[in-house]
């Protein structure tokens, strides 16, 4: 019997994760011809989490827990989960219910038609519009700007086979896009639209610091273009002032008492140029920031204990 492996990252979801495994656990009734694993990987919660995910591993064996020592963030614990993986296949399944479990049986045909990766595309979303209007233009900025054809209203949602996930161990990355991953490491995928579920219980531990963060390291990641931007802009305004210089200069030359000096031009062309050096130094900063962390080489989380490995 094949055995598919479910990961399912959690940060403060006492209210969700009984419901997750139940739904889960009914999936693999369904589909009595497959062995699973449900790996649950907690994100140093301070709420029951943890508690209630002991008392279910206590009576199914094939609930496996990772308590990380602390919050290593969402992008960090989820792609370490998944590397923690031994099936056949394996998918990553968010504990909010945002991402219906009952998808794995569509995943599943798929992948058993020969697909390995096999990804679940948002067409639609019943949580705040403007939220997902936001994420919509986040994902498709990233893929125009983006040297690969990164996937639109994919948040990593799917179905990986073993040969995938052997793969995304090699990567060495200490910080790692995963739904940019999926698309570089190429393959032919099969995609599912999905209408989004809204969240019924609980908050969401993802602010919307740590939503710009994944924003931008999506970016970053794969894209030198707004490097690039920075280059030509920069050279475009410094052609352009040089210009306005001369004809100002000669201007003054030519028509000594009828052009003022005045300092207003002055002041308003520091300034400007001033803001327009901080945005690129900026990005360049983020670009410096992003290799640092590359070569201090950290692990992705540090676990604290596991619980029926």
């Amino acid at each position: 019997m094949k055995l598919i492996s479910v990961v399912t990252p959690c940060y403060n979801e006492e209210q969700n994760v009984q419901e997750v495994y139940d739904r889960v656990r009914k999936v693999f009734e369904f589909k009595s011809n497959y062995q699973y694993e449900h790996i649950f990987i907690d994100n140093a919660s301070t709420d029951k989490t943890v508690e209630i995910l002991r008392r279910i591993a206590l009576s199914d064996k094939h609930i496996k827990i990772i308590v990380n020592a602390r919050n290593f963030g969402p992008v960090r614990s989820p792609f370490y989960g998944l590397l923690q993986t031994s099936g056949d296949a394996a998918t990553v399944l968010a504990a909010d219910l945002q991402e219906p479990p009952e998808l794995l049986y569509q995943f599943i045909e798929k992948w058993e038609s020969g697909y390995k990766i096999v990804v679940a595309i948002k067409q639609d979303s019943k949580e705040a519009r403007i939220m997902f209007l936001i994420r919509k233009l986040f994902y498709y900025i990233a893929k125009k700007v983006s040297d690969l054809d990164l996937l639109q209203n994919f948040a990593g949602f799917g179905l990986y086979d073993r040969k995938i996930i052997d793969i995304l161990k090699k990567i060495e990355d200490p910080y790692p896009y995963f739904r940019g991953l999926i698309c570089e490491i190429g393959f032919e995928r099969a995609e599912i639209k999905f209408v989004q579920p809204a969240r019924t219980r609980g908050k969401t531990g993802i602010s919307l610091y740590l939503l710009f963060d994944v924003a931008m390291l999506g970016i970053m990641s794969h894209s030198k273009i707004p490097l690039r931007i920075a280059t030509i802009t920069g050279f475009c305004l410094s052609s352009i002032s040089i210009l306005i210089s001369i004809i100002y200069f000669l201007g003054k030359l030519l028509f000594w008492n009828y052009i003022p000096i005045g300092i207003a031009p002055l002041i308003i062309g520091v300034f400007f140029f001033a803001s327009v050096q901080l945005f690129f130094i900026g990005i360049i900063g983020e670009y410096v920031g992003t290799i640092y962390s590359q070569i201090l080489k950290r692990s992705l989380v540090i676990e604290k204990e596991r619980v029926n490995f």
